[in-house]
């Protein structure tokens, strides 16, 4: 019954939203993370960027929404696959007529296989069918550790594809810190990542979430995007909601 509440709310939300959008692999704000979700375990994701500036060349509002799921009954390599649904609400819009793109995962935990082993993950998101330059398939490694005090670094890199990126620009380093903010509240963490590259996906972001229950939580951030070149820009900073919802 809890489920088919969960379900229920996705739902509602969907249908407030103006439009629906991307559903990422396991991430931090922006970029992936070496999480990886376990067998059966299911996430439902709505997230919002939102531009701060109303200016023509700031860019456009994104939407999105998808799902998640962990297929391999092991806990030392966990993987997952997902499917995004993604539009800008822009009609004619690259967007919003190839919406649909895929993502997956592969991963081990820390402490996997012998103590002080950071996680290690790779795997690709931005799959798109379409020979379009929204098929980014970018391909991307993380290595991660959990510090005491300083709490988890990671560090990796990504490629993704030239028609989408950019020829010469479409790779770039992934870096992030986030913790959770014990002192405080075991519900909240917080977070800062980095995704390198003049290409619209390279961007620094800062944020926080709540957890409500071990099922729902609520992020919220914000992206700067690196400087890059004509439409290669991520465009004006934007203003990010990711509403998490973890089944069962």
């Amino acid at each position: 019954m809890k489920s088919l509440k969960l379900v229920a709310v996705a739902a509602a939300l969907v249908a407030l939203a103006s439009s629906m959008a991307l559903a990422t692999p396991s991430t931090q704000i922006w970029i992936p993370s070496t999480d990886v979700k376990g067998f059966k375990e299911v996430n439902i994701s709505i997230d919002n960027y939102a531009r701060f500036s109303s200016k023509a060349d700031a860019g456009v509002n994104t939407y999105d929404v998808g799902v998640t799921v962990g297929v391999l009954p092991y806990e030392k390599f966990k993987f997952e696959v997902g499917t995004d649904f993604m539009t800008d609400n822009v009609a004619g819009s690259s967007m919003a007529q190839h919406p649909i793109s895929f993502n997956f995962k592969g991963g081990v935990p820390e402490d996997a296989f012998f103590g002080g082993m950071p996680a290690v993950a790779a795997g690709m998101f931005g799959i798109n069918t379409a020979s379009d330059p929204l098929s980014a398939n970018v391909a991307y490694g993380l290595i991660a550790r959990t510090l005491p005090v300083i709490g988890r670094l990671s560090v990796g890199g990504y490629n993704g594809a030239e028609r989408s990126l950019g020829a010469k620009k479409n790779t770039g380093l992934l870096a992030s810190w986030d913790r959770t903010m014990t002192e405080i509240s075991d519900k909240l963490w917080l977070a800062v990542d980095y995704q390198g590259g003049t290409n619209f996906l390279g961007a620094i972001s800062v944020g926080g979430s709540w957890a409500f229950s071990k099922q729902v939580s609520l992020l919220i951030g914000a992206n700067v995007y690196n400087p890059g070149q004509n439409t290669l820009t991520g465009g004006k900073p934007t203003f990010t909601t990711q509403l998490d919802i973890n089944l069962p």
